[in-house]
Parts: structure tokens; sequence; C-alpha cells
């Protein structure tokens, strides 16, 4: 029986085919046990081929390496090549069969790649949820607990960890979810934060390197000679700007590790620039060539390691006139430190942005590891966007502004230190190619090598850039296809590692099939990123009493608006699309229809404490063409039982919805059909007496201000004050405002001074202009404020009113600015206790 086993072990992997990457992570002494393992157990070896061999794709099934980050990736996968990390061969032998090797791939989009989950007591909502994003990002899912599981999701806590991977975009620290004793419950808010260090940026901090690398002091015990550059052509662009006596030091470390040096860039391999506006630079870039600055040219010397230069943002060529728009940006940092902050600083300049150490009220953004410093409560009180890290990188990376309303740039996870997932952005390729060097674009003829050594490729369009030309590079289509993966020459050294020799004759630069499994991994890495806002709204309505509500619709769905509609469209049936229709990916049914309906609730309790019931009944109501929505800003029709003085009742007032009673949900479900909801209409006569408004009427105001009530007012609110600053200040930008967080800072005065002078006040008087508001509790930390608060007005010429919530509530119900000295918060009223 033994003899059996054994050999049928030893057939596990007879199929397979390896080859095996030696890095910094995987020394020889390990590549050759793990080597010897797949041997031993049927695997075939194409490792021990001579240095200046390839990778052989047809004869390569699985390359073994710790990192993705060698130059024949693309091409392996574009090749359905598995390229695993070593744990896979000892889960396959763990096993008895051979692992999913996509649990274990090395790529960094994959950063759920070897976690197993299995969901607990969670809704079923929640589960699929969160199932389809670990999948999406290299997970796998089992439901049962085995010995293979590697993480629980419980309803408790550790689900939160989960969503806020999903909305981040990247594997966080998973030590403050842990159980029993989650950091995230028993840490307050204000408790420092430990600081998780990276080492994503060593070498990468800057585009000029700070010195030449010293190749000896560098090398580890045991490590090999320099040969990094073996049977690789390197040119030195012109624009490097170095003296001749460096460039001299450089050229020959490139020769002490194997290379030649080239001044054409048609036989060069490797073009080593500074800018990327140069022709040298779109020649090499149209033919999969590598084009990296001199810091990343410092930093394979140092290493004798291979990487991409488009691993890290700052080993890439820079552009001479930065991305457009980012020129207007003030850019300030908090609460990172170290390699991290200078990263971040010099990655902010070379994106055409202005760095200011310290933040004053003309900063435009915050960049922020977490939301807790003096900066952080500045650019609240000043209304300066915060926001982090991923916001300044995925804009550097796509060379595109991203915007601000993705939720992925403005949150910041509980008792987690960002700075921990510092410089894991990649250059995008495609984006470089569609701005910098096109299909298409006019310029020099690429049709054969330049001669002139040391002096570049020189072509009749090279020519000082004049002021039309300070933009990315122009195609003459918008539409052409990005480029495939990049392919290399036939022959290179293995070491480096090399190059694959898969070429289509004739169509070197084709675009690859879209049935590779590369293919498919980038797309879902594309929908994942792209979905940042729908996991954003998934975690909001997580928090819901009962649970997540159903799945919802893609951004694709046939019964979905698409943005590009939302301009043309003008129908109540065709409205805008909101992020709630495009919450899940797999649960849409094709022939449902667009809503009709886009109803906001709030107030109801028919699903208190049964998310089964609340995802089963939304998606009856969406069959019915009735979308429950969280979105104040797109909803039709606003259900409640009565009127409330709830956020969400208060913010969907502004956009004038049909107002109905909660009932109409109630009997739509019980008779299985969409109701006329013009049969209920709220009907509230008591408390309109009570709130002292008609709310017809005020319906009938919102629809002619649309949301311009508080328009050109800005409106200070402090901190302490009950019900929480976030949801005045939604209130305030939903009705026109701008709210600003008070805390009696000096600056605040000068930042009053500076308002108002441009600003459009369609909803409001001159009078009401002449006043400023702060709404405030009666806690004497807010007491205390007052004075300040009075002073700062007077002094800017205007007449300060401290108020009570209510004034806010209230005027925003009736939809008309309501001012009684009732509202008015005095010493007086404080002494008498009212």
């Amino acid at each position: 029986m033994d003899v059996e086993e054994s050999a049928e072990r030893s057939l596990l992997f007879s199929q397979v085919h390896f080859q095996i990457l030696q890095s910094e992570s995987l020394n020889s002494s390990d590549a050759q046990a793990l080597c010897k393992v797949l041997v031993d157990n049927g695997a075939h070896d194409h490792s021990h081929q001579s240095p200046t061999s390839k990778i052989l794709p047809d004869e390569v099934t699985h390359i073994v390496s710790t990192t993705s980050d060698f130059p024949e990736y693309d091409a392996a996968t574009d090749a359905l090549k598995s390229v695993v990390k070593p744990e896979w061969v000892t889960a396959s032998i763990a096993k008895g069969r051979l692992a999913n090797p996509r649990s274990y791939s090395p790529d960094p989009r994959l950063f759920f790649s070897g976690l197993v989950l299995c969901c607990a007591d969670i809704p079923e909502g929640d589960k699929d949820a969160v199932m389809g994003g670990v999948l999406a990002t290299g997970g796998l899912y089992s439901s049962s607990v085995t010995k293979m599981v590697t993480h629980i999701v419980a309803l408790t806590m550790d689900h939160d960890k989960f969503d806020d991977c999903l909305r981040i975009g990247k594997r966080l620290d998973e030590d403050p979810y842990l159980l029993p004793n989650p950091e995230v419950l028993l840490k307050k808010p204000h408790d420092p934060i430990i600081e998780t260090r990276t080492i994503d940026m060593q070498g990468a901090t800057s585009t000029q390197p700070a010195g030449i690398p010293n190749i000896e002091a560098s090398k580890m015990a045991g490590t090999r000679q320099l040969d990094i550059f073996k049977e690789k052509q390197i040119m030195l662009s012109n624009d490097l700007k170095i003296s001749s006596r460096l460039r001299g030091v450089i050229e020959d470390l490139i020769i002490k590790g194997g290379g030649t040096l080239t001044g054409s860039v048609h036989k060069a391999d490797v073009l080593i620039c500074h800018y990327r506006e140069s022709s040298e630079y779109r020649s090499a870039s149209r033919a999969r060539k590598e084009v990296g600055n001199l810091t990343w040219l410092y930093y394979l010397i140092t290493h004798n390691n291979w990487t991409s230069p488009m691993r890290r943002l700052l080993h890439y060529p820079i552009s001479k006139y930065g991305l457009p728009g980012f020129d207007k940006f003030r850019i300030s940092l908090s609460n990172y430190n170290g390699e991290a902050r200078v990263y971040l600083e010099n990655l902010a300049i070379a994106a055409g942005g202005a760095f200011t150490k310290t933040m004053k009220e003309d900063n435009t953004h915050l960049i922020t590891a977490h939301q807790h410093s003096d900066k952080c409560d500045a650019a609240k009180e000043w209304n300066i966007n915060m926001v982090n890290h991923l916001w300044l990188e995925d804009s550097y990376a796509k060379w595109q502004i991203q915007t601000l309303s993705n939720p992925r740039y403005t949150y910041f996870p509980p008792r987690t230190n960002l700075s921990g997932i510092v410089g894991q952005t990649q250059i995008d390729r495609h984006a470089m190619e569609r701005h910098f060097f096109p299909k298409g674009s006019v310029e020099e003829s690429e049709g054969g090598p330049h001669n002139g050594e040391g002096s570049g490729l020189r072509g009749s369009s090279q020519q000082p850039p004049s002021s039309s030309d300070r933009m990315p590079y122009r195609t003459h289509s918008e539409s052409d296809t990005p480029r495939a993966s990049r392919l290399h020459k036939a022959n290179g050294p293995l070491r480096t590692p090399a190059a694959s020799r898969i070429v289509i004759d004739g169509k070197e630069n084709e675009t690859p099939s879209s049935t590779s499994s590369r293919g498919a991994k980038d797309r879902a890495a594309a929908k994942l990123h792209d979905q940042a806002a729908d996991i954003a709204l998934y975690q909001k309505e997580r928090k819901r009493v009962g649970g997540v509500i159903f799945g919802g619709r893609r951004k694709t769905s046939e019964d979905v608006v698409s943005n590009d509609s939302r301009k043309r469209s003008s129908s109540k049936d065709e409205g805008p699309a909101t992020e709630d229709e495009a919450r899940d990916t797999k649960r849409v049914k094709k022939s449902r229809e667009p809503p009709v309906m886009r109803l906001l609730l709030t107030g109801y309790k028919g699903w208190a404490n049964s998310g089964k019931k609340e995802a089963e009944d939304k998606s009856r109501l969406r069959d019915m063409g009735v979308l429950v929505t969280q979105d104040p800003t797109h909803c039709t029709h606003l259900a409640a039982p009565s009127i409330l003085r709830t956020k969400k009742f208060v913010c969907a007032l502004a956009h004038a919805p049909i107002v109905i009673s909660s009932d109409y949900v109630v009997d739509c479900l019980a008779k299985d059909k969409r109701l006329e909801p013009e049969d209920y209409l709220l009907n509230d006569p008591a408390g309109e007496q009570r709130l002292g408004f008609v709310l017809s009427e005020a319906t009938s105001r919102a629809k002619n201000q649309r949301g311009r009530l508080l328009r050109g007012m800005r409106i200070y609110c402090t901190e302490p004050v009950k019900g929480g600053f976030d949801t005045y200040k939604a209130i305030i930008e939903a009705n026109g405002g701008t709210c600003l967080l008070y805390k009696a800072r000096a600056s605040s005065a000068a930042a009053l001074r500076t308002a108002g002078a441009d600003e459009d006040s369609d909803g409001t008087t001159q009078d009401e202009l002449d006043y400023m508001y702060l709404i405030s509790g009666l806690s004497p930390a807010e007491i205390a404020l007052w004075p300040k608060f009075r002073s700062m007005v007077h002094d800017a010429g205007k007449h300060p009113r401290i108020v009570e919530t209510d004034w806010l509530l209230n005027s925003a119900l009736r939809q008309e600015l309501h001012w009684n000295e009732g509202f008015e918060l005095t010493k007086e009223r404080v002494s008498n206790g009212s």
C-alpha cells in the first residue's frame, strides 16, 4: 500500500514543467531545495538551462517566483503560464492535488492571494458581497471551516477588515481587527496610532538619485557579482544632463554589470532618460523596451536584482510640464514620516503641484495617513480637501486627476495608519501610451537605427517645445487600442531574468487576445477599482439595522442609465443613474426595466433586525420598478411615517422629491405590485403644526430653489454639537451652502476676510449675507468659543449669530430662511438655564 501511495504521490507534478526565478527573497539554496521537492514529485525542471537561455514558453507550464517584478511576467501570463509563489508547491503536496495557482500569485494586484475565507453568522447579502470581493482580489472562499481556512469573517467584528480592504483597494494590517480584543473597539479614536513601515519606497523616493551607488558596500555575504545588465545594451539619453565624469562612472558600472552601451535607441534594450517628451522615450516605449530614469538604474546596480521601472512611480521618467491641472494645487502632508514623507513630497512636485511643509488656508489639499492631527483639524475648519495618499498616487499613475467623490480617496480605516501601504501603486502602461506615445502620433521616422555614439536618437521633429506643446503628446485617434504587454528580443540573459520568445510573426505589438488569463485578471482588477464607490455604499448600508440591502446591479447592466446618459436625460422615468444601481455584480436580472422610482426610506421599522427580509423585500420592489436608494441627491420619492428631522429626510427635501407615506412600501409588498405614489402623499397635520410649516409649500419652494437655499453662505459649526458636525455639514451642503468647522483658530479670521467676494447667492438676500452663523450647543467648551467668534465676525464687518441646531433644521425643512429670537444662543439664555 505504501509503495502504491508513493507512486501516486510521485505523479502529483507529472504535468508540471517549471522554472524557478531566483531573487532577493528566494536565494540559490532555497531554490535548489524547492527544485528537489518538485522533481521528487514528478515535475520537470527547466531551471538548469545555461545563464544565457530564456524562459521557454512552449515547454514551461509554471514559473515559481516570489515576485511578479520580472520582464517576462506579462508575456508569461499572456501565454497562459502559471506564475506562482513557492507556497504553491507545499500547498499542493498538503492537499494531494495541484492547488489553484491564482491563490498563490505574486501579483500585488491580487492582494488577497493566499487567503482562504469562511463566513460565519453574517447575512446572505453581506456574505455574497464579501465573497465576491475576496475572489476578485485573489482569495478563495470555503463554505465550511476546514484546515485550509485562514480567515473567518464574523458579524461581530472581523467583517469590517474586509470591508476596509475592499474600499481602499489594498490589503491592510489586520491586527486592529483581530478578535477577541480588537483594537478598533478597545481604543479611543484619538489614541495614538502605531505607524507601520513599508519597504516599497526604498531607493525610489526621488526622481534624482542622491549619489553614485557603492557596489561593494551594497553586496551581502555570498551575493553573486554584479551581472544585472548581462547581454543587455543600455542607452543613456542626453536629457539626463549629467557631467561627463559622472557619465563615465555610470558607463563603467554598466560594463561591470555585463552590459554594453549604445547611442541608438533602436539597438538598445534599455533606455535611461529623465523626461517623457523626448523622441527616444517615444520610440523605446512603442517598442516595449524598458524605459527608466537614473534612480531606477542606480536601484538595479545597488540591489543587483531586476525590477520593472513601472513598479515604482518615481523610477519612471517624469513629464517636463506636469499633470495638466495639477499646478493649481497646493499640497501639504500629515502623519507620514521618513521615506514615505519624502516620497510623497517628491511625487507631488513631479506631478506639477506645489508642496508646502506648513499648511495655510490657501492650501487646496491635505494628504494624511489618518484623521487625527492638528493639520487635519485645521483642514476641516478651513474646508481644505483631506485625502489619503492613494489620490496622489493614482492621479500620477493614470496621468489624470482623480475625482475626490471617489470614497477610496477620502476613507480612513479606523485604527489604521495608511503609511504602511505607501508606494504600492504602479505606473499604468496604457495611460502612458494614451498620453505620451500613442499610435498614429506624428514624429520622426522609426524605420531604422540612427548612428552617433552617445548622441541619442535625433530626428527632424525633435525641436524645443512651444507653448502649444506643453501638454501630453497627442494622437490622431483617441480610440487606439492599448498595446499588448511588452515582448522582448529573443536573446537575453536568464539571470535578469530574460524576456519571452513569444512573438507573433508580423504582429509584434498586437493586442493580446481577450480570452487570456492575463486579460481576465486585468479586467477584474480594473473592475474592482471602478467599484470603489459601490463598495463604499455597501459599507454604509451594512451599518443599517438589519444588514445589507439586496445585491444591486452592475453599472454596465441593461437596467442602469449610464453616466453619459445622465446629462442627456430629462425624463423622470429615465432619470440619472445613482450609485445604488451599481451595488453588486451578479444578481441583476437582464429582463428588468430601468427603475420608475428611486425611493429613499427613512424612519421605516419594517426591516428592523431582519437583514434577510430587507434584502428580499428590496429585490421584490426592484422587480416592480422601485429602486430603494440611499442617495438623497437622486431620489425621486421620499417615504417616511411622518415629517421627521432625520439627516436623510432633511437632506432629501432640498432636492424636491415627492414625499409619501412609508405605508406605500407595505402595501406594494402586500399586493405584489407597484401602486400609484400619488395615492400615498404624506399627510401629517400634527407634524406641520408642531414644526410650523406646510410640507407641500416647502416642496414647492425646494423645486424652485433647486438646492440653493443657502447658496453663498458660509456657516460655522462647533465640533461637539449634538448630532455631530458631519450631519449639519451634509444638510448645509445639500442646500448649497458651505460648512466650516470652528475651533477659534487665528487663521479663521483671515479666511473670513477673503470669503464671499466671488460667491453666488441665488438663494439668499444681501441682508442674510451680512450675518455669519455659528451652530453650537451649550457645553462649556462650545460656550468658550462664542466671544472669539463674535470678535472675528465684527472685525470682518459682519454681524454674528450664534444659533442652536433648530435654526438650521427648521430652515431646511421649510425651505426658506426662517429667523426668530428663540434660535439665538446668548449668555442670558445660558444663565437662565433655557
